[in-house]
């Protein structure tokens, strides 16, 4: 297992890097090929030496070669990591090829996901559509018996989020709804703890919310919802099996 996860970490820092362009770039509606890495702030293209995943910020401070002005960590914070939840996913799954493929490519959705939606409270469908493609593409292929397991979970959340966002719909957006189909599509019924650690995490975020700004004033404050789904997915990949069977073993 060790000597499966320093591939699986490398891949997941050559991955992080491009997901960080897919972030930038996707909802811009920017060529995701070309043209190649360049400083946000002067437009000098990025030498390949200066391009190595979290090193090359390091060795350079996290400024830009050419102008000096300062590169956001937010790039060497996303490669590490998605190399980190590569890693771990492989060392959960190493076993279980459907679950392990799953996961894998599941996370590499739910981070620029998240990106996005933090940065424009957006979950673009040129991400979701090609996620819900591969969930069951992969599924199918990979373990055809648990497919219809995932369609229904994918059916189950879907429909709870839609009827949320339909009674009350400033509460969350419809690209959530969407989100938690996707995400049932990848986990099957573990999709149940990535939605109750997402309203867990939610709540405790909306405390400290309300905490500091006031009651009032707390609850006009709008927070992405897609990052603790991403959380909660996250969870689910890593856990979801044991802590359900956790669950339902002791009630």
């Amino acid at each position: 297992m060790p000597i499966a996860l320093l591939p699986a970490a490398v891949s997941g820092l050559i991955i992080g890097s491009f997901l960080n362009v897919v972030a930038y770039r996707l909802p811009r509606k920017e060529s995701l090929a070309t043209p190649g890495s360049r400083c946000p702030h002067c437009k000098h293209p990025v030498r390949a030496y200066d391009n190595v995943p979290v090193l090359s910020w390091l060795l350079l401070r996290g400024r830009c070669r050419d102008c000096g002005e300062p590169v956001s960590k937010r790039y060497p914070v996303v490669e590490a990591l998605t190399a980190a939840l590569f890693a771990a996913i492989v060392a959960v799954h190493v076993e279980d090829d459907a679950r392990l493929v799953l996961g894998i490519v599941l996370v590499a959705f739910l981070v620029p996901l998240t990106l996005i939606d933090i940065d424009l409270r957006l979950l673009p469908d040129r991400l979701m559509a090609p996620a819900a493609v591969l969930a069951l593409v992969l599924g199918t292929a990979l373990d055809p018996g648990g497919e219809i397991e995932r369609l229904i979970a994918a059916g189950a959340a879907g429909t709870f989020f839609f009827v949320a966002w339909y009674v009350k719909p400033g509460g969350m957006g419809f690209g959530d709804v969407k989100l938690v189909a996707v995400l049932g599509l990848f986990l099957g019924r573990s999709v149940a703890v990535a939605v109750f650690t997402a309203l867990i995490a939610g709540v405790l975020v909306g405390a400290v919310v309300m905490r500091r700004k006031g009651v009032a004033e707390g609850r006009k404050t709008a927070v992405a919802f897609g990052p603790f789904l991403a959380l909660g997915g996250v969870v689910a990949v890593l856990a979801g099996e044991p802590l359900l069977d956790l669950y339902l073993d002791t009630f």
